[in-house]
């Protein structure tokens, strides 16, 4: 269950591993006392204008602000400020290597990948893994490079769209994201054949994307440019995926329905074993 967790954290969480970063402590420090700072002045100011006797005043005091903080005031600023609190360590500083993940369209002809190689060459980042998945309108290329900690995301992002790149995305990653495709879905395959109820963790894994859990939602939502995928799942009719502002490619919806079908054939199996 953790790996479904993580995924529907969306946005902060990381597009390799869906862990949240650690929070720093002085930001988580400054976000505990942002939640109970408030709190505090408020039930004091309160307590003060209706001057209760000694021992309610402390009872009141420490039962309500207590009850407050633990299960409504600081989880509640928690979630709220949660992309602050996880946001990933600023990368910068002379002689430090960042990695960045890029997903970009681009025309299915030749020289597209060598304009953006030049341009990303310009700011002296070196392509390190490379997929490529055809798509209606050209090639969906994910890229994986690394580049001088100097060199921010906007200005990856610059140097892709000037290559004539549509549609592009640019993340930090870590060095994960650079374990071979093929490898990567084997052995998530394996998984799934061991423990076939791993199928939308695993599925969710090979593609950065989020289970959509909410049924009654999904059908509204299905017209929606190809970022909501469906596969068929052995126990429920089927499962859905979803990865906005991002299109599901068609191989891409190849793989998940691969891993779907290993899933229906391990249940199978077992069930006539």
């Amino acid at each position: 269950m953790e790996s479904l967790r993580t995924t529907l954290t969306g946005g902060v969480a990381c597009e390799v591993c869906g862990r949240l970063p650690r929070p720093r402590r002085l930001r988580l420090t400054l976000a505990k006392l942002v939640a109970i700072a408030p709190v505090e002045l408020v039930l004091h100011a309160v307590v003060l204008a209706v001057h209760p006797p000694y021992l309610v005043s402390v009872a009141v005091l420490a039962s309500v602000t207590t009850a407050l903080v633990i299960w409504v005031i600081e989880p509640s600023t928690m979630h709220l400020l949660r992309s602050w609190l996880h946001a990933p360590k600023p990368r910068g500083g002379p002689g430090l290597e960042a990695l960045w993940r890029i997903r970009v369209t681009l025309d299915d002809r030749a020289g597209a990948l060598e304009r953006l190689t030049g341009r990303l060459a310009e700011l002296d980042a070196n392509i390190l893994g490379l997929h490529v998945h055809p798509v209606v309108d050209g090639v969906r290329d994910e890229l994986v490079v690394s580049a001088p900690g100097a060199v921010a995301s906007g200005d990856v992002l610059d140097a892709v769209e000037a290559a004539g790149g549509r549609d592009a995305h640019v993340w930090p990653t870590t060095a994960l994201a650079l374990v071979d495709g093929q490898t990567k879905a084997l052995s998530l395959s394996a998984r799934v054949v061991a423990d076939p109820t791993e199928l939308p963790h695993a599925v969710a894994e090979l593609l950065g994307a989020r289970p959509v859990v909410d049924r009654v939602a999904l059908g509204e939502r299905l017209p929606s440019g190809g970022t909501i995928l469906k596969i068929p799942s052995p126990w429920t009719g089927l499962f859905a995926f979803e990865r906005p502002g991002e299109p599901f490619t068609p191989a891409e919806s190849a793989r998940a329905h691969r891993l779907a079908e290993l899933a229906e054939l391990t249940v199978l199996s077992r069930a006539q074993g």
